[in-house]
């Protein structure tokens, strides 16, 4: 059984149930591959071509993860710094494309090498205390974000839940996904991003916008499917986001986190509850 959406994959199963002999079918899983992100920069004649990053990925949307990934490390700044994006590498055996990002600078866009040698952020157990992390982001010039603004009303995060869910197709098939939506002070979602890790979601979401130049965004806040880590909050924050809903729990240095740069974090967002454990003064009732 094949699909036709490069995020999912058909598999043959057993089935089995209490009572029931084995039952064959197909089953339909969220596709999870690795990506390697390349960073090209200096003059055209000598580029340098760095191998940055790999992360465990669904296809789709490899562009702005890409981007994403960048922005939300501190690593670019602006659209304008970006050349150009492509693929390189042979294509991926199924598919059109590789599993190589390349990201061409600007002329003119140097990078640190040696900055960049530093581990980045990309699990739970990265082995780095609390306080290091938390001055490692405001050592880059990160400010506390503006008081008070946007606001939400009680009722429109008791339903950000449902409308995120109502939105994941994939999930739908596959029930493997991860997702994260960015959504106005109304509740329109106004753009959504699944994957396989939640923090690629929350890349691909930012990078969208930060292709488009649309960043930073503070005048809207990011509902997530999962719980709300140190990594999550880092992100949002690095793109301006003060409002942070998650379905699942936050843990304690999302919270010193959203203390300390004014973002407004709520876990267990649900239609009957939710948690407010930074931020009151952005949510109304």
């Amino acid at each position: 059984m094949d699909s036709t959406d490069e995020r999912e994959a058909g598999v043959p199963i057993a089935e089995m149930r209490p009572g029931c002999d084995r039952v064959a079918k197909d089953d339909l899983l969220a596709v999870e591959e690795p990506m390697e992100i390349r960073v090209a920069f200096g003059p055209s004649d000598t580029r340098t071509a760095r191998s940055l990053s790999v992360t465990m990925r669904t296809p789709g949307n490899d562009f702005e993860l890409a981007a994403g990934f960048l922005y939300t490390e501190g690593i670019l700044k602006d659209r304008s710094q970006i050349e150009a994006l492509d693929f390189c590498g042979p294509a991926t055996p199924g598919r059109e494309t590789s599993n190589i990002v390349r990201v061409d600078l600007a002329a003119g866009v140097e990078l640190d090498l040696k900055s960049l040698e530093r581990h980045f952020y990309t699990t739970s157990s990265c082995g780095i205390c609390g306080k290091a992390s938390l001055d490692a982001v405001q050592v880059k010039g990160i400010e506390p974000l503006q008081d008070g603004v946007p606001r939400f009303a009680r009722d429109v995060v008791h339903e950000l839940p449902d409308r995120l869910r109502a939105a994941q197709p994939v999930f739908d098939r596959t029930g493997g996904l991860h997702a994260a939506g960015l959504v106005t002070p109304d509740g329109d979602l106004v753009e959504i991003r699944e994957d396989v890790g939640r923090h690629n979601a929350v890349d691909k979401l930012i990078g969208r916008r930060f292709l488009d130049g649309e960043t930073p965004l503070g005048a809207f806040g990011m509902v997530v499917s999962g719980r709300a880590s140190f990594e999550i909050l880092q992100k949002a924050l690095v793109a301006g986001i003060p409002v942070i809903v998650a379905v699942g729990a936050p843990s304690s240095l999302a919270v010193e986190m959203a203390d300390r740069f004014g973002m407004t974090l709520i876990g267990f967002a649900s239609g009957e509850r939710f948690n407010l454990y930074a931020g009151a003064n952005r949510i109304d009732g």
